[in-house]
C-alpha cells in the first residue's frame, strides 16, 4: 500500500522504513538526526518532515531490474508529497544511471541525487534534514497561529512513560510531548486537543486511558 502522506514526523526527526534497520546508513544517521524506524511506510524509505521523504535506490536495486521503476513511478502516481530519489552510482551501477536519470528527471519531474555509498547517502539526509528543519521554524515563524516556540526531545522517562499508553508508539508520544508539554498537560486534554495532534481514533483511545 501507498501510504506516503499519512506519516507526521516529529520535528527534526527522520522516520526511516524498518528494513533499513541495523544498515550502515541508519547506523551512519544515529547521533546525527533522531532516527525512528516504523513499519508500514509502503514505498518510502525515509520521512525527513511532512512534505519531504526519499526513495533510495540501492547498486543491487539498479542491478535487480525493473522493480525500483515501479515502485517510483507507483509513488508519483500516489503521493503528493516531495519525493527525492537517492541513487548510489558505482562502477557497477554506471552504466544504468542514465536511465534511471531520465526516468526520474524527465519523466517524473523528481530530484535525483547520486551518492557513492550508504556513508555517502547518510550525510546527504543529514544536511537534508537541516534543511527541512529551517523550513519548518520558518514556516512557524510566518503563521501566528502555530506555537512560536521550538518542540524539545522528550526525556526519555516522559516518552516511556507516553508509550504505555495504548495505541502509542514512539513517533505518537513524541507529538504528543512536544504539543502538550507535560504528562499532566497530556492527561488533562481534550478530546479534540488530541484530536489535533494524532486524530481521531487515537485520540479516543488515549482520552479513555
Amino acid at each position: 500500500p501507498v501510504t506516503a502522506g499519512s506519516v507526521v514526523v516529529p520535528y527534526g526527526h527522520v522516520i526511516g522504513n524498518e528494513k533499513w534497520r541495523g544498515s550502515e546508513v541508519a547506523q551512519k544517521l544515529q547521533g546525527k538526526v533522531r532516527l525512528i524506524f516504523e513499519d508500514g511506510l509502503g514505498l518510502v524509505d525515509f520521512h525527513l518532515s511532512n512534505r519531504t521523504c526519499i526513495l533510495y535506490i540501492s547498486e543491487a536495486d539498479l542491478v535487480a531490474g525493473d522493480e525500483f521503476k515501479r515502485r517510483l513511478v507507483r509513488f508519483r502516481n500516489a503521493s503528493n508529497l516531495r519525493g527525492l530519489v537517492i541513487v548510489e552510482k558505482t562502477q557497477i551501477s554506471d552504466q544504468y544511471f542514465s536511465a534511471v536519470q531520465k526516468l526520474v528527471v524527465l519523466e517524473l519531474g523528481m530530484v535525483l541525487l547520486p551518492v557513492a555509498n550508504q556513508g555517502e547517502a547518510a550525510q546527504l539526509i543529514v544536511q537534508l534534514v537541516s534543511v527541512c528543519v529551517r523550513e519548518q521554524s520558518r514556516d512557524q515563524g510566518s503563521n501566528p497561529f502555530l506555537h512560536k516556540q521550538r518542540p524539545r526531545l522528550a526525556e526519555p522517562a516522559l516518552l516511556q512513560t507516553a508509550q504505555h499508553i495504548p495505541g502509542v508508539g514512539k513517533t505518537k508520544a513524541l507529538l504528543l510531548l512536544q504539543h502538550f508539554g507535560s504528562i499532566h498537560r497530556l492527561c488533562n486534554a481534550s478530546i479534540s486537543e488530541l484530536e489535533k495532534v494524532v486524530g481521531q481514533t487515537a485520540a479516543r483511545q488515549i482520552h479513555t486511558f
